[in-house]
């Protein structure tokens, strides 16, 4: 009973989530939902014993959509992708193929035989999986991944003409902490003129 509530309340949230992906108006938000949606397959794959993708598509996820957030964060023109925008593009096309992925899978989930030849008693599946994909390299895996992105993002940094508050070639400054008011950050402006018009420095 209890893992079929399990289920049901997950199935709800990865659905619910997938369906306001496609009405919120940030990408930002769009990204988080889709973790959540995301999460929540991940929950369900674990009550049916598939251990090892149930864990993978929480990590894989949780990464992807970070990334994803930001890089929107650091390079959008929309500062922190939290701007109003339209989420949704060519909508019958999108609707169409939405209701047509579903009624392939909804068919291969009720009609087909997915009872093959039991596995051997003495095979650990979850071993096996992670063997045939990744062999003894994952450590190489994973740090390779890492070097990528500091590497995507180190080079998206040197080679922008376009600073995140304008083009770096003309003292771009950053927005004002209140509408009209000074940039934020910027040290408090002093008066370097005496009465005669000479100027002089201000030492502390």
């Amino acid at each position: 009973m209890l893992v079929d509530s399990v289920f049901f309340i997950c199935a709800a949230v990865a659905l619910v989530a997938g369906w306001r992906v496609f009405c919120t108006d940030s990408m930002i938000r769009a990204s988080f939902l889709l973790l959540a949606s995301f999460l929540a397959v991940g929950v369900i794959m674990l009550l049916l014993a598939a251990e090892y993708l149930g864990v993978a598509l929480w990590f894989m996820m949780a990464v992807e959509m970070t990334v994803m957030a930001l890089f929107m964060v650091m390079f959008m023109m929309n500062p922190a992708g939290l701007n109003p925008m339209n989420m949704v593009h060519q909508p019958r096309i999108a609707i169409a193929a939405g209701v047509a992925a579903f009624l392939v899978l909804g068919a291969v989930a009720l009609f087909s035989d997915f009872a093959g030849t039991p596995a051997p008693a003495d095979l650990d599946p979850v071993r096996s999986l992670g063997s045939e994909m990744l062999g003894p390299s994952m450590l190489v895996f994973e740090s390779a991944g890492l070097v990528l992105l500091a590497t995507m993002i180190g080079v998206v940094v040197l080679s922008s003409h376009r600073g995140r508050y304008g083009a770096s070639a003309e003292g771009s400054m950053p927005p004002g902490l209140t509408p009209g008011g000074d940039p934020a950050g910027m040290p408090p402006k002093e008066d370097d003129d005496d009465e005669g018009g000479h100027s002089h420095a201000h030492h502390h």
